[in-house]
């Protein structure tokens, strides 16, 4: 990290530790933040905003056609493929994008930023950041709860849409060739994963440039497709008619239950729009939606449906049906391409919302390799994307075909809509003031959508429904343990704790060695002694003569400003206290907050300086605090997570570790 030389600071006299030492003079050291999107960009600057959101945001909703349609008439809903069923279909379908997409996310969801962060995280660090209210400590725990749920959720979307997208594009190959076997086609797909997994270390830099390129060509091939179905049978465009919907569901109510199961298929990239928004603003994704990707898919929807009224039986596969001959092998190759760059939206997706995990303290930490210079968003983290491969892998080799695994996909992408309706009605009930008349609207209209697309997937349980489930409940309840535990922790370390004027007065009442040189103790707690500060004082009896107690504080928002990143307390006896304030999309760095404690005046030599870090060795005992259940699963947790050598930043030749064992 490059610092800033950049020192604004006012000087304050307090006693945070209530006794009787010196002044306290506090100091706010500027800090290097990330490059902040602008929030109305024009001209040339929106160009390059839009061509780059359209290569990252709508690779997942984008690559739809290849299986949506297919799916609402598999033989499993016993449909058949008749003109009003035609129409039916496709007018839920258009009506789908149009009110959940296209009204829902982006003309009210992407509102709601937190300082320009976007996602199901940033509604939950929303939440965090606001005061109990009338709903009492309750409400808000059932909303965190829920943002929680919301993000545990995506995991599974992560890893259901690569196998799914890559699957739904070679399967093409049985179009052109149709005595190809499927197993052929299930050892392609899975060779495409695995190979897309493998490069990820290599970061999205060097091929982020072609993303926008890929979907540009995918787009209009798509948009030209649907035209050239159009053309055949004009009269499809009647499916625009929401009265085509309301038939259907009248004639027949129970499997046009059942299809708004697949139906969801085509909104499924909805929450990439929002989960997306920091990296490039509101203005280039509505833009691009406008502009390219709503027409291009409603354009190719329509064109399948035409397709489906001359040639019924081309429901196998309508999208590469609609593919002339002589172009379906460069189709395979650009639908296989944009496949690939759905699946790295996800995965990208699935990192991101990790390091917020980490930040906000639900998950422990993990490996986190900055893959490029120029853009703090761009990370890969090796813990999760091996886990992630070996998932996706595992579905395309157990459900084989893009269609049985329709059966899994859904499931997760309609519970975090409902989720996020949720979120935000709260959120916008206090930040845009809404009455609540208009809040009542809102949730009533929007989730009544969310929750029958919701109900229809839960007919999916049996047929493969239960995979994102089970990964959302197992990652739920893998964040909520480390959350409950690190408090509970937290609390036995604060009882072995004591007040810092009281170590000042031991200090000077014990007339302990102090030694050349600093040392710097790692604490999570920004008041009291450090437990591995009274560890080291029993053990080794001396104390280097400047001590400093270092505590990163993250923050429930995005960034934090340069002017309150860092603040330095001097305890007297060379003892300082310092909090460095963190976002939950930024990273902490020790060397940086030491340079900065440089230009505070609190004056440190890299070569002199040593980190003490506490490594507890926790033994579960009793329930009480947490289940016995979830202590035992804490501390493997505990034991699993990466040092905060690594995490921080710390020089590891200048570390020492201090080991106790904590009954739990």
């Amino acid at each position: 990290m490059n610092v800033d030389p950049a020192r604004s600071g006012s000087a304050s006299v307090t006693n945070p530790t209530g006794s009787n030492v010196a002044a306290t003079t506090e100091f706010a050291v500027a800090a290097p933040v990330r490059p902040h999107i602008e929030a109305h960009p024009t001209g040339k600057r929106l160009l390059i905003l839009s061509f780059t959101a359209l290569g990252v945001v709508y690779g997942d909703i984008g690559t739809s056609p290849l299986y949506a349609l297919k799916e609402c008439f598999k033989p499993l809903y016993g449909l058949a493929v008749t003109n009003a069923n035609v129409y039916g279909v496709l007018s839920l379908i258009i009506w789908c994008l149009l009110l959940v997409v296209t009204v829902k996310y982006v003309g009210f969801i992407l509102r709601a930023d937190n300082r320009g962060e976007g996602g199901v995280f940033a509604l939950l660090a929303l939440v965090l950041q606001r005061p109990v209210g009338k709903g009492g400590q309750a409400g808000r725990a059932a909303l965190i709860l829920l943002g929680l749920f919301g993000g545990a959720f995506l995991y599974g979307d992560g890893i259901i849409t690569p196998a799914i997208s890559v699957l739904g594009a070679v399967e093409g190959l049985q179009v052109a060739a149709p005595g190809l076997r499927q197993e052929a086609i299930v050892i392609l797909a899975a060779l495409i994963i695995a190979v897309l997994f493998y490069f990820q270390d290599h970061g999205t830099a060097k091929v982020g440039g072609t993303f926008g390129w890929i979907m540009l060509v995918w787009f209009f091939a798509i948009a030209a497709l649907g035209i050239g179905g159009i053309l055949k049978h004009p009269e499809i465009l009647l499916s625009f008619s929401p009265t085509y919907a309301f038939a259907f569901f009248a004639q027949h109510p129970l499997a046009s239950f059942i299809v708004l199961g697949a139906v969801v298929l085509v909104v499924t990239g909805g929450e990439a729009l929002y989960a997306d928004m920091g990296h490039f603003g509101p203005r280039p994704i509505r833009v691009v939606w406008f502009g390219m990707v709503l027409p291009a898919l409603l354009l190719n929807y329509l064109g399948q449906g035409a397709l489906l009224l001359a040639e019924p039986t081309a429901v196998d596969n309508p999208f590469f049906r609609l593919v002339p001959q002589f172009f379906l092998y460069p189709m395979l190759v650009v639908a296989t391409l944009a496949a690939i760059v759905a699946s790295q939206a996800l995965i990208s997706g699935a990192f991101s919302l990790t390091h917020q995990a980490v930040q906000l303290g639900y998950t422990p930490r993990v490996t986190i390799v900055h893959t490029s210079k120029q853009e703090a968003g761009q990370i890969y983290i090796p813990e999760v994307n091996k886990a992630l491969a070996i998932g996706t892998l595992l579905l395309v080799l157990g459900f084989r075909s893009s269609t049985a695994l329709g059966g899994a996909y859904g499931v997760a992408v309609t519970g975090t809509m409902a989720i996020t309706t949720v979120l935000f009605a709260f959120i916008a009930r206090e930040r845009f003031s809404w009455s609540p008349l208009v809040t009542f609207a809102f949730v009533a209209f929007f989730l009544t959508i969310d929750l029958a697309l919701f109900t229809a997937n839960l007919l999916k349980v049996p047929t493969g429904g239960w995979v994102p489930l089970v990964i959302a409940v197992g990652v739920f309840i893998l964040m909520t343990t480390w959350k409950r535990g690190r408090t509970h922790l937290r609390g036995i370390l604060n009882e072995r704790s004591l007040p810092v004027s009281d170590l000042i007065e031991s200090l000077d009442r014990s007339k302990i060695v102090r030694v050349p040189g600093t040392a710097v103790f790692m604490t999570s707690e920004s008041e009291g002694t450090p437990v591995v500060l009274l560890h080291h004082l029993k053990h080794n009896k001396v104390l280097h003569n400047q001590v400093i107690l270092l505590s990163i504080i993250v923050r429930a928002e995005p960034e934090v400003p340069s002017s309150e990143r860092v603040v330095i307390e001097n305890l007297t006896n060379g003892i300082y206290r310092v909090k460095a304030y963190y976002g939950y999309m930024q990273q902490p760095n020790v060397e940086e907050i030491r340079a900065r404690c440089i230009e505070a005046g609190v004056k440190t030599r890299r070569m002199e300086t040593t980190y003490y870090l506490g490594r507890e060795q926790l033994i579960p005992i009793g329930s009480s605090g947490l289940a016995a259940w979830r202590k035992r699963l804490f501390a493997v947790m505990s034991r699993n997570a990466r040092s905060a050598t690594q995490y921080f930043g710390i020089p590891p030749n200048r570390v020492v570790e201090l080991g106790a064992q904590i009954e739990f």
